[in-house]
């Protein structure tokens, strides 16, 4: 029995006067309020979240190509591509979270005030030095931050998961501990200072559940490679994809790529795939018994730098780097190795540290949840990924939708008007799940006047009905309102009979 049919099968008990226990049939109606839902972290926790039956509603800004919901359609199609199921769409608000009141309209934020009581800020930029306060990544990290944590405020939203760094830290090399912050450390750049201060901020905020994850470096998808971000390790990579293929082969046959790296090799490398930093974050947000901690989301084993450039010598078929050693001059005694220095000095000073990081809180909430280490196979997935995206130079598609139903706003409500289902002072949700789709309410008061909205009601009484775009699409014109009233009917009578 789904979510939508236990609903109404509750309403139809109690109307009845049976008993309804509240642990069996116990839904969170409200929403989460998610930033950066269109990142790479933030695109993994919409298929987590959306999948555990969660409400999810998107800030997201219009991008240069795309429209906010465009954006959102274009990776809500991936996941449903690679899972093989339809999914139900996110609401999508339009506004950027450097703004005052995240840059939402006044109707929107008057949504968030009535549909939203938690949120998860995942928005953040991987910008190491900024030129003042005003730019990034003090504008977003910091002043991002500052903004999410007024807003809940003003709604009186008391609970806020926060993503922030496992480089806080700054340069310590002690063991650092999930309840450490403020240490005295000093820090290689804007982002790990810029990143401590958000942190601190939302440790001052009049928030009651202040949840904070600390994430190690973030690379891509341990099983298919995906990334839409090309920094950290995948630096490295496009480098060698780049560079490798251009020098010349020696007597074995072999690509001569002659450098001294300025480290010993064995040099630890804290990386952790964004599925299980997501699947973790999910775990955690779905607990309630485990919010108000902070929580490292490190590798059970580290890599090494040796390892990084062992398995990117065999996929390229290259040789010549040698371990200078820590403290040995950045020789640029060949053409590669001038290339190579100039193109990775903003990773100059993590390349002989990387702390060490207790895990022992999230170990005991989600220990279940093992980190994949990153092997061979996955870097050659990464690169593999990375060629097929153009190391993110790759032209994004526009999304392609049967219709879109929130342009379907006038033909919902004039089906509405005769329809037999939406009793006076009543509320309905329509869940539209597939391509176009998207979550609404339509409500009538007293007079018989009738609203739309975003979002399903978070009325756990009221009757939702949903469909697929794409068997909603064949039946008739979706501007024509007959359209829709066969539909509500056709819903209605289907979740009624699944019920019963």
């Amino acid at each position: 029995m789904g979510i939508i049919a236990v609903r109404v099968f509750t309403q139809i008990l109690s109307t009845y006067g049976m008993p309804v226990s509240d642990t069996t049939f116990r839904f969170d109606q409200d929403y989460v309020l998610l930033t950066g839902g269109t990142g790479l972290v933030g695109q993994y926790l919409v298929k987590e979240l959306l999948t555990a039956g969660q409400r999810v509603a998107l800030v997201v800004r219009h991008g240069k190509k795309m429209t906010a919901r465009e954006r959102v359609e274009a990776f809500m199609q991936r996941w449903e591509a690679e899972t093989g199921s339809v999914l139900p769409r996110p609401v999508v608000l339009v506004g950027d979270v450097c703004d005052a009141n995240l840059g939402l309209s006044d109707e929107a934020l008057d949504w968030v005030g009535e549909h939203c009581s938690r949120v998860i800020h995942s928005a953040a930029v991987l910008t190491f030095h900024g030129k003042s306060m005003d730019d990034d990544p003090w504008r977003t990290n910091l002043g991002g931050t500052r903004n999410v944590v007024e807003l809940c405020e003003k709604f009186d939203i008391q609970e806020l998961h926060y993503l922030s760094t496992a480089y806080v830290c700054g340069k310590r090399d002690d063991r650092v501990m999930e309840t450490d912050l403020d240490c005295g450390q000093e820090f290689r750049n804007d982002y790990e200072e810029c990143k401590c201060q958000a942190e601190k901020l939302v440790h001052a905020a009049n928030i009651d559940s202040k949840t904070i994850y600390r994430p190690a470096v973030i690379v891509g998808d341990s099983k298919t490679g995906y990334t839409v971000t090309y920094h950290g390790l995948y630096l490295y990579l496009r480098l060698m994809a780049t560079l490798v293929p251009l020098q010349k082969r020696n007597e074995n046959g072999l690509i001569e790529t002659k450098i001294r790296l300025p480290m010993d090799g064995d040099e630890p490398r804290n990386l952790v795939t964004v599925d299980w930093v997501a699947e973790v974050v999910a775990h955690i947000f779905l607990d309630r018994s485990a919010h108000g901690q902070t929580y490292h989301l490190t590798p059970d084993e580290c890599f090494s730098a040796r390892q990084v450039i062992e398995y990117g010598c065999e996929y390229f078929g290259s040789e010549g780097v040698e371990f200078a050693g820590a403290g040995a001059e950045r020789d640029a005694d060949s053409e590669f190795a001038a290339h190579f220095f100039e193109n990775a000095v903003m990773y100059e000073d993590y390349e002989t540290s990387d702390p060490e990081f207790d895990k022992s809180l999230v170990d005991d909430v989600a220990g279940h949840l093992k980190c994949p280490p990153v092997d061979r196979d996955m870097v050659f997935r990464f690169i593999e990924f990375g060629a097929k995206d153009k190391w993110g130079k790759r032209r994004p598609k526009s999304p392609e939708v049967p219709f879109w139903g929130s342009d379907q706003r006038q033909s919902m409500l004039r089906a509405a008007t005769s329809f037999d289902g939406l009793a006076e002072d009543s509320t309905i949700g329509i869940d539209l799940q597939g391509p176009g789709g998207g979550q609404w309410q339509i409500s009538k008061d007293a007079a018989g006047n009738l609203q739309w909205a975003a979002g399903l009601p978070c009325d756990k009484n009221a009757t939702i009905i949903s469909g697929e775009t794409g068997q909603f699409a064949s039946s008739g014109d979706t501007s024509e309102a007959s359209t829709w009233e066969a539909f509500f009917e056709s819903a209605l009578g289907e979740t009624l009979g699944a019920s019963i």
